[in-house]
């Protein structure tokens, strides 16, 4: 599923946070028939976390990888530079350059071309302000509901993903208030799935097997 304002989505919604995407996610399972395993990678891992909670009748799994479930602890400092550093016109390029850092292992032989689609995409300045807007999201509403998940759940995180501190500090700490398992992948970044599909796509199944013989 496209987040709002991303991929073949329109970026014509009010809100664009974790609530509005997790509400998304259970329309979609709901449309489709359920329960459902949701696979959330980077922001959407927190709409799937809050999806998990607001209608647990409906998702019998997560899988949660690069998962950003809570804020960072940024300073104001920082903060405010990461917003300077999107602001037009230099924001999209700014973007794209910081988004080739997030493969640190082995980038996919098709990168350069995902992003001159990314750099297409956000040129409308829709698009853009839809990005900016994801950006900012606030994890609280997902941080706040960790404790309310009861489906089976597996953290997978890069061990160089950049836009974590200690990415195998994060991982631990979501799969224990989760009650889950964690993958640690190494030498991989913010896409793991993408840079080694051959660890994290078997292991991604076989924690299926699991939870389906334990549901």
């Amino acid at each position: 599923m496209d987040l709002r304002g991303h991929g073949e989505s329109d970026a014509t919604f009010s809100a664009y946070d974790d609530v509005a995407a997790g509400s998304d996610l259970i329309a979609l399972v709901e449309h489709l028939g359920g329960p459902a395993v949701l696979v959330g990678n980077s922001m959407s891992a927190g709409a799937a976390v809050w999806a998990a909670a607001e209608a647990p009748e409906l998702v019998s799994g997560l899988v949660l990888i690069g998962p950003f479930v809570r804020n960072a602890p940024v300073g104001r400092a920082a903060a405010w530079a990461f917003r300077l550093g999107l602001l037009r016109p230099w924001g999209p390029a700014a973007w794209n350059a910081w988004y080739a850092k997030l493969y640190p292992g082995r980038p996919p032989a098709d990168l350069a071309e995902h992003r001159e689609r990314i750099r297409r995409s956000l040129r409308r300045s829709d698009r853009w302000r839809a990005f900016l807007r994801t950006s900012r999201t606030s994890h609280e509403p997902a941080a706040a509901r960790l404790g309310e998940v009861a489906a089976p759940t597996l953290v997978v995180m890069g061990e160089r993903d950049p836009d974590f501190r200690d990415p195998a500090a994060e991982a631990a700490w979501i799969a224990e208030r989760l009650g889950g398992e964690a993958l640690v992948v190494p030498g991989a970044g913010h896409y793991p799935q993408a840079e080694f599909p051959e660890i994290v796509t078997p292991a991604v199944v076989a924690f299926l097997g699991r939870a389906r013989r334990d549901a």
